[in-house]
């Protein structure tokens, strides 16, 4: 079963959580001293098998019926196929046309069938989508929104760590889909900060942007 403390504790022995003496500029376009890097772990095969293990328990725990996973692009594209994989294998009617591997073009093809437009590969029966680290929601909803226009089931949203400083389960859920995060950043801030010990600036910066 989904462990909440192994999880946590697998996101600060790698090194996910860093902390800026200059601000960064987030993709939401904010600034901020604390950034949140998936991007260690999922280009490290041994590691993306532990994270897309540890995305099986948790939807088993959620009790969420999943036939594939879609990655937001590009940051969650090779952690939901190595998911989808696995829950393909997993699957008593697993066989030949049985399940999809789904990926989604980061930028649509000017040309051809509206799906292959956006799709590399389509997303079949239950979808559940995955974004890295969600701040606004903005990428998110960009991409679920091109999932509905495109006739896709979608069955729910996770992201593997929320930042927590907008409520984007209320806005998923005004769009008939519910949201689930593996992590918030509240929950591991302390922890890294006892690890990485940041500056006295750093830290009031935390303080303020977290409301802790």
């Amino acid at each position: 079963m989904f462990s909440q403390a192994q999880f946590n504790q697998f996101i600060l022995d790698n090194n996910v959580i860093h902390f800026s003496d200059q601000p960064i500029t987030l993709k939401s376009g904010r600034a901020s001293h604390v950034y949140i890097n998936w991007r260690t772990i999922t280009n490290d095969a041994y590691l993306l098998n532990q994270l897309t293990d540890y995305i099986i328990e948790y939807i088993k725990k959620e009790n969420l019926k999943v036939d594939c996973f879609y990655g937001v692009p590009e940051g969650a594209t090779k952690t939901a196929i190595i998911a989808s994989l696995k829950i393909a294998q997993s699957s008593p009617q697993f066989t030949v046309g049985s399940h999809s591997i789904p990926m989604g073009r980061a930028k649509p093809k000017e040309h051809g069938e509206a799906k292959d437009k956006f799709f590399i590969g389509v997303p079949e029966g239950n979808t559940l989508i995955i974004e890295d680290v969600t701040t606004t929601g903005g990428s998110l909803i960009e991409s679920i929104m091109t999932l509905k226009h495109a006739g896709i089931k979608l069955s729910s949203a996770l992201t593997l760590t929320d930042r927590k400083t907008e409520n984007v389960k209320e806005k998923l859920a005004k769009l008939g889909l519910s949201f689930h995060a593996m992590s918030t950043a509240d929950q591991l801030i302390a922890a890294a900060i006892e690890k990485q010990k940041p500056s006295e600036m750093i830290m009031n910066s935390i303080k303020e942007e977290f409301k802790l």
